[in-house]
């Protein structure tokens, strides 16, 4: 093998790919009203491992048709997300976690709770679990629990990046000297470059929400797309931090409002009409940015363009093939 191809092969040839039978260490994150079949299949027929959000689902037995669409499009590898988090209107957990396994897929992404009852319930199915993490102690108890891997969300993801505001650089060699167990870190990777930073800083894979958001196969409306285009690392807001629930979001009139109440003293009740989930769907279907609050990640600052997904990962590899021999020679 030559110098080049044995490079080659060591930026995709990980624990992670090795684990589950994926061919690039790229994973599309289950990213609610985003994260359905089409993306997901797009992003296994390109070789890397993406996740259906459960909750994007209203109900079970929705998911279950989803599972099957994503089987129709493609016979590779992919995962469901199930993320147990407070929400307005509770959900039945253990339903869905009926529907993945009936399903037959053998890869859930856990985050939210103690992800312990999950892991056992699921491992007794013969389903993996990979879980979320935002901290170096999460991370060891997924571990202790069974997980067969961790995502490690940095302090500048999407959603919710904890409330200790570790960003990456810190976060994932933290995490990947204490665990036995493929590290995939997560918040702020959209190219070569970031990939190639992560494994270099001892994770297996990243996660990419933002970046897969922005794509031709992602549902999101063409607004949606174009306002990340356009928008820089600095256009998000961190709402919740008084509840000590942080999530980030873009930057609207809603998302500051937000903010600015909670600062103010309002409790969840001053705001819960504008953060609805409903509202948040709006955005993403209708294209009114101003509809609610709606995630994306600081990597929107390194996005400029929406390419169809197998375009992109391919992309990502070439350059992190390409800084890797750059800097092995």
């Amino acid at each position: 093998m030559s110098a080049s191809a044995s490079v080659t092969k060591s930026v995709a040839d990980t624990a992670f790919t090795r684990t589950f039978g994926v061919d690039v260490p790229l994973v599309q994150g289950g990213m609610q009203w985003i994260a359905r079949a089409g993306l997901v299949a797009a992003v296994a027929e390109a070789g890397g491992l993406g996740f259906l959000s459960a909750l994007t689902q209203p109900s079970p037995e929705d998911l279950s048709r989803e599972i099957a669409r994503t089987h129709e499009l493609t016979d590779r590898p992919f995962g469901v997300n199930l993320t147990v988090l407070p929400t307005i209107e509770p959900r039945p957990y253990d339903e869905y976690r009926a529907a993945i396994i009936e399903s037959g897929v053998t890869v859930v992404e856990t985050a939210g709770s103690d992800p312990t009852p999950h892991i056992e319930h699921f491992a007794r199915h013969g389903v993996r679990v990979i879980h979320k993490c935002t901290s170096v102690r999460h991370a060891l108890r997924a571990q202790a629990a069974g997980a067969a891997a961790v995502t490690v969300d940095g302090f500048e993801c999407a959603g919710h990046p904890g409330e200790d505001d570790i960003p990456g650089l810190v976060l994932v060699p933290a995490v990947a000297r204490r665990l036995d167990i493929p590290v995939i870190a997560c918040g702020g990777f959209a190219d070569g470059a970031g990939l190639v930073a992560a494994l270099a800083l001892g994770a297996d894979a990243i996660c990419m929400g933002t970046r897969f958001l922005c794509t031709e196969e992602s549902p999101a409306h063409p607004n949606v797309k174009r306002a990340i285009v356009a928008a820089s690392e600095r256009d998000t807001e961190l709402i919740f931090r008084p509840l000590r629930n942080t999530s980030r979001v873009a930057s609207n009139a809603v998302s500051r409002t937000v903010v600015a109440s909670l600062a103010a003293g309002a409790g969840f009740d001053g705001v819960r009409e504008l953060v609805s989930g409903a509202r948040g769907r709006q955005v993403f279907d209708g294209g009114d940015l101003e509809a609610g609050v709606w995630s994306v990640g600081m990597a929107q600052g390194l996005i400029d363009d929406v390419p169809d997904v197998a375009t992109l990962v391919d992309r990502i590899m070439a350059q992190a093939h390409a800084i890797v021999c750059g800097l092995a020679s």
